[in-house]
């Protein structure tokens, strides 16, 4: 009798243990799968600025002929922050500064662009002008907040991989830490307005 006790016991230890394995794996997996959807939803916000781009550069171009080579860097910049992608498995600070780059040489591109409309009355009361800024305002904002879910979902993630001892599975299955989105350099200063 007193051997089935011992039996039962192991039985019941390795059944234990084996639970907090595959239960913290899971718990892996989908706090994966939600940084997945968290870094899905910033690129989807990013496609969608890069979405109005040639609406607004057509807008512009009639009005503006002259201004050709802002439009062409514009063009470029939305090509190349395009282009600039990244695997949720290589967020790490490195990829994520590139991409934070390409991003910021279209927005770049965006505010030369919205500024030309400023020198074009016409175009300036356009409508198609006018509902253009407005979904890049719009957009600005979808991004901001995509950026700011992000970080929280990975600030989840990372502790959950972190803390031991899910930190000891986290590691046997490859998961590890991810980076988060950090402001653009210069962020810090105010932009000084001159009139």
């Amino acid at each position: 009798m007193k051997k089935y006790i011992k039996w039962g016991i192991w039985v019941l230890v390795i059944i234990v243990i084996a639970s907090f394995f595959v239960g913290t794996y899971n718990s892996l997996v989908d706090k994966k799968a939600e940084v997945e959807k968290s870094w899905s939803n910033v690129e989807n916000q990013y496609q969608r600025r890069a979405e109005l781009i040639p609406n607004l550069v057509a807008t512009v171009k009639g009005y503006a002929n002259h201004e050709q080579q802002t439009l062409i860097e514009t063009v470029e910049a939305r090509a190349k922050s395009m282009s600039t992608t990244i695997n949720v498995d290589e967020l790490t600070d490195e990829n994520i500064a590139k991409f934070q780059k390409a991003q910021a040489e279209l927005g770049q591109g965006i505010g030369r662009l919205l500024a030309i409309g400023e020198s074009y009355p016409d175009l300036k009361a356009s409508q198609n002008f006018l509902n253009l800024q407005d979904e890049l305002a719009g957009t600005e904002n979808r991004i901001t907040k995509a950026r700011y879910e992000f970080n929280e979902v990975v600030k989840e993630y990372n502790v959950y991989v972190q803390k031991f001892p899910r930190n000891l599975i986290a590691g046997m299955f490859g998961y590890t830490p991810k980076s988060y989105f950090a402001a653009d350099a210069g962020a810090e200063k105010a932009p000084v307005v001159a009139f």
